[in-house]
């Protein structure tokens, strides 16, 4: 089938963009970004520059990839990274729009390439256990309540992509943080550092750039993992805390 992308051109943070069109003949079976490697083909075969984005496993869990299409974070898909979404999709003689996540704090680094060490940031402040936990353990030795279990469990697969930060309009990396803080406060080995923790990921969220949550959704929404708002909810109670402690 025949598509039509407007694709953002643009050669660096400090440089100027647009968008270019180019036609492509995809086929149904072809995920997204094997059909952008059909376009780069092209390009590279007409002596022009090809198309440059992000991608690692393309199977949807390492985070590596991401871009905004059609006004979308990873697609039209729910729950589902911009790899793991096929053209099927979509319809022959359709236009694509496919643009860089935007957000202060992710700059652009060429075409839909964007700089998201930002995020590194936060996990380095934080996002780790440092006080000694012995050995590891048999997996039966330390009990955990299967509810707490479960909802580090669904905290823990947040890969990172960004995607909640492009989609909100504050560009808050709330989610991401949240997940992170999660993760680690709901089981054993968090809890000595726990308050400590929150307080670090939090300040370095703030100055890295990334703007305030003010309850849209719109992270969740996008979010290929379905990360849930309420480890939002679970950080601001444990940020009180902290405040509260003097951590």
């Amino acid at each position: 089938m025949k598509l039509t992308l407007k694709v953002w051109r643009q050669k660096g943070a400090a440089d100027g963009g647009s968008f270019q069109t180019y036609e492509v003949e995809a086929s149904k079976d072809m995920s997204f970004l094997e059909m952008l490697d059909v376009v780069n083909e092209q390009l590279e075969t007409q002596g022009q520059e090809p198309i440059s984005f992000d991608h690692d496993c393309r199977e949807g869990i390492c985070g590596t990839c991401g871009f905004v299409v059609d006004g979308v974070a990873h697609g039209p898909e729910k729950e589902t990274t911009i790899c793991q979404t096929h053209m099927r999709r979509y319809s022959a003689g359709q236009t694509i729009v496919i643009e860089p996540f935007r957000a202060t704090a992710f700059p652009i680094i060429k075409d839909l390439m964007v700089d998201r060490t930002a995020m590194d940031h936060i996990i380095e402040a934080g996002g780790y256990v440092s006080v000694r936990t012995g050995s590891a353990p048999d997996a039966h030795t330390m009990p955990v309540n299967k509810a707490d279990s479960d909802l580090a469990f669904d905290a823990a697969t947040c890969i990172g992509c960004g995607a909640c930060v492009a989609s909100c309009p504050n560009a808050s990396a709330m989610l991401f943080t949240s997940a992170k803080v999660s993760h680690l406060a709901l089981l054993p080995q968090g809890q000595p550092e726990r308050y400590e923790r929150v307080s670090a990921m939090v300040a370095k969220m703030d100055e890295e750039g990334f703007g305030g949550c003010t309850n849209h959704g719109e992270c969740a929404a996008v979010c290929p993992k379905g990360i849930s708002l309420g480890n939002i909810a679970r950080m601001n109670r444990d940020l009180l805390k902290a405040k509260l402690l003097g951590k």
